[in-house]
């Protein structure tokens, strides 16, 4: 087993005031701040937690680029270098905390780091925050579900042609190029979330071009 720990860090959806406290602390315990980019002026995780953390700015960081990609041999050897040098910095007795936006457990590129050294029988450990579906529903003013109402959580940069014949609430997260497929849906959504540029809409049309870090909820 590695001398060091690896820690999968969530850091909620853009307000650094929706951090947990478990996650400033280990933020602050680390020895290396791991982190899904190759400059960490533009990676929105870091940006978020180093306001909560400002002392984050002198740690040792890590950087595991993520390349945005639908191509498997890309993502498997880029997949495969961040899991080669977390190990090295865990073997030598470092704790390592990798942050990802909203919760570490939704879609976060953490877990294609994070599995594979677990599985080499390293020491690990998620923390886990805010999603950003709940801060969206907290921002649109109205509850996601009750009751007996079901959720359904969709990558809607895939294929959404299904989603009319699921019963409950739905929410299509970073629709990217698929937007169009949307217009069929009775929805609203929020475009980065928590964030200073948030941008909340009631339709398809007001959503216009929504960027990355977009999701929507159709009831």
């Amino acid at each position: 087993m590695t001398k060091g720990k690896l820690y999968g860090v969530s850091v909620g959806p853009g307000d650094p005031e929706l951090m947990t406290l478990k996650a400033v602390r280990i933020i602050r315990e680390a020895d290396v701040i791991a982190l899904p980019h190759s400059d960490k002026n533009r990676c929105t995780a870091y940006n978020i937690a180093v306001k909560a953390v400002p002392e984050m700015e002198s740690k040792e960081l890590l950087m595991i680029p993520m390349p945005m990609t639908k191509d498997r041999d890309k993502l498997e050897k880029a997949h495969n270098d961040g899991v080669k040098r977390v190990m090295e910095e865990l073997e030598k007795g470092k704790s390592v905390a990798f942050l990802t936006l909203g919760d570490v457990s939704v879609y976060s590129s953490c877990q294609y780091i994070y599995q594979p050294v677990k599985e080499a029988g390293a020491q690990t450990e998620l923390i886990s925050g805010v999603p950003s579906f709940c801060a969206a529903a907290a921002r649109l003013d109205r509850p996601l579900v009750s009751g007996e109402d079901r959720l359904h959580i969709i990558p809607a940069s895939y294929d959404v042609e299904d989603c009319e014949r699921l019963d409950g609430v739905k929410v299509l997260m970073k629709p990217g190029k698929n937007i169009d497929r949307l217009r069929r849906f009775k929805l609203c959504g929020v475009e980065n979330c928590t964030m200073e540029d948030e941008r909340i809409f009631n339709s398809v049309d007001e959503a216009g071009e929504p960027g990355y870090f977009s999701l929507f909820i159709v009831d």
